[in-house]
């Protein structure tokens, strides 16, 4: 089958970013060396172009999972362009095609079942969805937002100020503009292009499917710390409406930190959370998938499965009733009940059941351990 036409202009970006990045920065590393302004510089500029894409592309625009200030969306719309990752509204319109129609390589932009390679950049080099370059029925509520639009009217003009006149000047006041240019815009640019291309490729092929099988996004916490709290992908994958990728509160995800952050001087709210509930349903539901896999070797399978099978609806039946006491309880905390007969008898009966919760967890993961060394 004949493939589709290159893409020029992308082509010659990475040819020409990567080569300056690859060969001329380490040369000129070597013979006249980078300052730690321009090093600092860099790094900041890293953190602040790629959690543009995270932040703002990603988590804001792409999946609304909270709402911010107008001066936060305009710093991320400055921010992504100068990650050079096409504008918000063409970028998001990618990203929700990807999540509606994950793994299939005939509608995925960047499907990883068409390889590492095709995932990673591969899917940027051809003509793969020319059709779809005007066509944003997907984001038509991005279409109604003013910043989206303007950044996308004048990206172009965005992104050359961004990554040459903000380096430049920086560099002028450093006293070496070319060599700011060079590490702070050029090198710092491709860095984060790859950090932020491997959420598409390497996040989709290693690490491990705690919450859901049903596409190929992996959790893997080293992937996380390179790509700024994104690499808790299968999390995502199953819950995009979260404004958190590394739920728990030791897992590195900068990106959840700085939404969290700004919420609390009012720049960000509406930040959304998927229930605690849903979360460790789905977790448990694939913990009993992979025990039902490993059991079905064994020659009592039938009996093992049984016993498996009733320490779950157990663990369900515990788990309904501790959520369902916790909202309850909730409420009637909200109504400012400090010490009525009903606060009481809730209050007991949420410790009754957390401790009945705890016990039947406990059994649970013992069982696993024990016999099936699930992970």
């Amino acid at each position: 089958m004949k493939k589709p036409p290159i893409i020029l202009t992308n082509v010659l970006v990475f040819i020409i970013t990567g080569a300056i990045a690859f060969i001329g920065v380490p040369v000129w590393a070597a013979y006249i060396g980078f300052d730690t302004v321009e090093i600092i510089t860099a790094v900041v500029l890293f953190y602040f172009t790629g959690m543009s894409i995270t932040a703002g592309y990603h988590r804001l625009w792409s999946h609304k999972t909270y709402d911010a200030n107008i001066v936060v969306r305009v710093v991320l719309a400055i921010g992504g362009a100068m990650a050079l990752q096409n504008s918000i509204l063409h970028w998001c319109s990618d990203h929700r095609i990807h999540h509606r129609h994950v793994d299939d390589n005939d509608k995925d932009p960047y499907s990883a079942r068409k390889g590492l390679w095709f995932a990673h950049i591969g899917w940027m080099l051809r003509e793969y969805q020319s059709h779809r370059y005007d066509d944003y029925r997907n984001c038509k509520d991005l279409l109604k937002d003013p910043v989206v639009q303007w950044q996308h009217k004048y990206y172009l003009p965005i992104v050359l100020a961004s990554n040459f006149g903000i380096t430049a000047f920086l560099g002028w006041l450093n006293g070496d503009i070319l060599g700011m240019i060079l590490f702070a815009g050029v090198f710092r640019l491709v860095m984060v292009h790859h950090v932020t291309f491997f959420i598409n490729s390497l996040a989709h092929f290693w690490g491990r499917q705690p919450y859901t099988d049903k596409n190929t996004a992996r959790d893997n916490g080293i992937l996380a710390f390179f790509t700024f709290g994104e690499g808790y992908h299968n999390y995502h994958h199953i819950f995009e409406y979260d404004y958190r990728n590394g739920i728990r509160w030791w897992q590195f995800d900068p990106t959840k930190w700085l939404i969290r952050g700004l919420s609390f001087v009012g720049l960000t709210y509406n930040l959304r959370r998927v229930p605690e509930e849903r979360i460790e349903k789905a977790r448990l539901a694939m913990q009993l998938q992979q025990a039902s896999a490993k059991v079905s070797q064994l020659p009592n399978a039938e009996e093992v499965m049984q016993k498996i099978q009733a320490e779950y609806d157990l663990l369900m039946q515990r788990m309904s009733e501790y959520y369902t006491a916790k909202k309850r309880l909730m409420k009637v905390r909200q109504k400012c009940i400090k010490r009525s007969m009903e606060r009481l008898e809730l209050d007991f009966k949420y410790k009754e059941l957390k401790n009945s919760l705890a016990l039947q967890r406990e059994k649970w993961l013992k069982l696993q351990e024990t016999n099936f060394a699930l992970s």
